[in-house]
């Protein structure tokens, strides 16, 4: 094979590396993407917005595990924060690991107070969140001063 032929075969072999990172690249950002969208429409709809409208189904639920009204409220604004940081192309990574962060405190607070009762769920957003927290890991680092 002549080093024409050769450097023509690697070029067109580098192309099509290339080519197919894009294209993986791109489902990532849109997988990502889409968990952020759906991830922050479940916070801010189905699980803040019940608490900051007093809904009684969650008004029930603090009460029973013996906190004020006012920790229902806070817990509904924690999880809208989260989920408008989970919009927000920079803060998408911190608002992920803050969220991981609160569901773990969700997890104890099930187990606790709530005896077990539907513990394993906070798990189940855990998992999309630390793909998020992953993927947005370099923008993190650079939002904390730390480069790679």
């Amino acid at each position: 094979m002549s080093s024409t032929a050769t450097a023509t075969a690697t070029a067109t072999a580098a192309t099509n590396v290339t080519t197919t990172a894009t294209k993986s690249s791109k489902a990532v950002i849109r997988v990502v993407w889409t968990l952020r969208i759906l991830l922050a429409l479940f916070f801010a709809v189905a699980s803040a917005l019940p608490k900051l409208l007093a809904i009684p189904a969650a008004t029930t639920v603090f009460d029973a595990m013996g906190v004020g009204h006012w920790f229902m409220y806070l817990t509904g604004l924690v999880e809208l924060a989260g989920a408008v940081g989970l919009l927000v192309r920079r803060l998408a990574g911190p608002a992920a690991m803050a969220l991981i962060v609160f569901l773990v405190f969700a997890f104890v607070t099930q187990l606790t107070a709530m005896h077990g009762e539907n513990a394993g769920t906070p798990f189940i957003f855990m998992v999309p969140l630390a793909v998020i927290a992953w993927n947005r890991r370099a923008e993190t680092a650079e939002l904390l001063g730390r480069r790679r």
